[in-house]
């Protein structure tokens, strides 16, 4: 009963933050979209990555622990990604559209604040490492499924490496790989700007949650289910392999249990390839992680 309680206590504040933004939404319509639209980009190209810069460079942030959770986590995506093929293929989707939300899962904006509830504010870095593992695969063997088999110029890997995202990654990795120091007070004042795009991307997903339609509802529940089992099947091999510290291995299966980003939603959508059933595998995966967020959290614990 306690570990239900503490699970609880853990998943609610953030379905409640979704929540939030999806009524609030509802109840405003599409001026909130529009209004958020700012919002969004903010978040994105600035407070996100400073979130991500911040945790990396910080002095508590160790590389060299951190490297066998780095490689479990990038391992978890490919993982994923290989299992979750097959299935594909045996239903009759796209490998282009079902795969890579697969393999990318929310770790950015539910991720992290669960992280943060559930193992407390040292639990960050662990939690920045395991994204910063899971964006690296999706940037590169994603985005290379999503490109395969097109005609005409291809979209080129080393501009997703020029995102803030990605030179935030980037840059803290050399601050953490060199421990070049930062001023305290910088740090800080970088940290709680980054901090403040948690919350906000919370809402954020509530928002987006009103563009989802049901339409595409069977490859919605397939991919809602395979995310997280893939995940969790591929988090369970590795941990008899890497050598893992309890926070570690907590992590990881929390990792491996969250659902498909939103984000494989706007790349699908830029990409023309079937968005409105990623929107779906997006919509019922974040649905379904109330069962599968809990499981991944008591596997962990």
């Amino acid at each position: 009963m306690e570990v239900f309680q503490r699970i609880l206590g853990i998943i609610l504040p953030v379905f409640l933050m979704i929540a939030v933004g999806y009524g609030y939404t509802r109840l405003r319509g599409e001026t909130v979209k529009n209004d958020l639209a700012a919002v969004n980009r903010l978040s994105v190209e600035l407070l996100c990555p400073l979130l991500l810069f911040s945790a990396l460079a910080s002095k508590d942030f160790d590389l060299q622990a951190n490297l066998p959770l780095i490689i479990a986590g990038a391992l978890v995506a490919l993982g994923s990604a290989l299992l979750s093929w097959p299935v594909a293929r045996l239903l009759g989707y796209d490998p282009r559209t079902f795969v890579p939300p697969m393999m990318y899962n929310n770790c950015g904006n539910m991720g992290l604040p669960l992280a943060v509830l559930a193992f407390g504010s040292t639990g960050l870095s662990e939690a920045v490492a395991l994204f910063m593992a899971c964006s690296l695969m999706y940037f590169t063997a994603g985005i290379r499924l999503l490109e395969s088999g097109r005609q005409g110029p291809r979209r080129a890997t080393l501009r997703m490496f020029a995102s803030p995202m990605m030179l935030a990654m980037m840059t803290g990795m050399a601050f953490a790989a060199l421990r070049m120091p930062l001023p305290e007070t910088l740090l800080q004042a970088l940290r709680l700007l980054g901090e403040a795009s948690i919350p906000l991307m919370l809402l954020a997903l509530g928002v987006r949650m009103t563009d989802v339609s049901f339409k595409s509802w069977r490859i919605g529940l397939v991919g809602a289910v395979v995310c997280p089992l893939s995940g969790l099947a591929s988090a369970s091999l590795l941990e008899l392999v890497i050598p893992l510290n309890a926070i570690q291995r907590g992590q990881l299966f929390l990792f491996a249990s969250l659902p498909p980003a939103v984000f494989c939603f706007v790349i699908a959508e830029a990409y023309k390839q079937e968005p409105e059933k990623v929107a779906a595998i997006v919509m019922l995966g974040n649905l379904a992680a109330l069962a599968f967020v809990p499981l991944g959290l008591w596997l962990g614990m």
